[in-house]
């Protein structure tokens, strides 16, 4: 009889970490504003703009890695993804999208979301070719890093934009808030569940199956982006957020589950 025990489960601490990184983060964003406010000192504005941008995807990114027994992404991977995939999205989209509106004028913004859903695949697709993974559950977290740099660099943007057209320091705050709130339902989400098909191509037996579900998740995610940036209605809007909303949890519970089952599977006694 042979015993094999199975990764420890995550402390308790492990688990409700993305819930102590987004009290603190919403903490310190309430007193960087109110001292803000009382100071009328514009130098505490880029801690807002980064605080305010960054809270919310950041506790999902920690809510993906850290649920489960282990997910086979070194730390150092999720940091590069999302620093990376942060700059060299917002660069590589912005580019592209400014070329295309200099070209087809109104009718390029039906391109944004194949430009930027493209754009955030460029650091992801790097990393996999480096370290060329043999468990496709780590796509997940790298895909989420990914959107994650990605959405905090262009909430930023829309932030400061928000100053400079309002010269309000509310509309800055109302911007934020609902970029952060929405977060977990667009780039976070899109690029999380693209990422997590393009993975699966390294581990699957059927390289044309996978493919053929990479290219069908790639589709779905400018589908939903483009009908978030088009829809004039709540109910497109509502659809677009459960969709993605359920997509990513699915996606980040599979991650964690499927390697739980494999350990309980092989604590049991097995007989020779």
């Amino acid at each position: 009889m042979v015993v094999q025990h199975p990764v420890p489960a995550p402390t308790a601490l492990r688990r409700v970490a993305w819930l102590a990184v987004l009290v603190a983060g919403v903490v310190a964003y309430v007193v960087v504003l109110r001292v803000m406010v009382g100071t009328r000192n514009l130098t505490f504005f880029p801690s807002l703009l980064l605080l305010g941008s960054a809270t919310v995807p950041l506790a999902v990114l920690v809510f993906a890695e850290s649920g489960g027994r282990s997910i086979p992404v070194r730390a150092w991977v999720v940091v590069t993804t999302a620093v990376a995939g942060g700059v060299v999205g917002t660069l590589t989209a912005g580019v592209l999208e400014y070329r295309a509106l200099l070209e087809l004028g109104p009718a390029s913004v039906l391109l944004v979301g194949v430009i930027e859903e493209a754009a955030k695949l460029v650091v992801p697709l790097v990393v996999l070719l480096v370290t060329r993974p043999r468990d496709a559950r780590g796509g997940i977290v790298v895909g989420i890093a990914s959107g994650t740099g990605f959405a905090v660099l262009e909430t930023m943007g829309y932030g400061f934009q928000a100053l400079l057209s309002a010269g309000s320091l509310a509309a800055v705050d109302q911007t934020l808030q609902l970029r952060a709130l929405l977060s977990p339902a667009g780039h976070v989400a899109w690029t999380g569940f693209v990422v997590a098909a393009l993975w699966r191509t390294t581990a699957s037996r059927s390289r044309g199956r996978a493919l053929a579900g990479f290219a069908g998740a790639f589709a779905l995610a400018v589908v939903l982006h483009t009908l978030w940036d088009l829809g004039t209605s709540l109910t497109v809007h509502v659809a677009v957020v459960v969709v993605s909303v359920a997509l990513l949890l699915v996606l980040v519970h599979r991650a964690h589950v499927r390697p739980q089952l494999r350990a309980a599977a092989l604590s049991a006694p097995a007989l020779r």
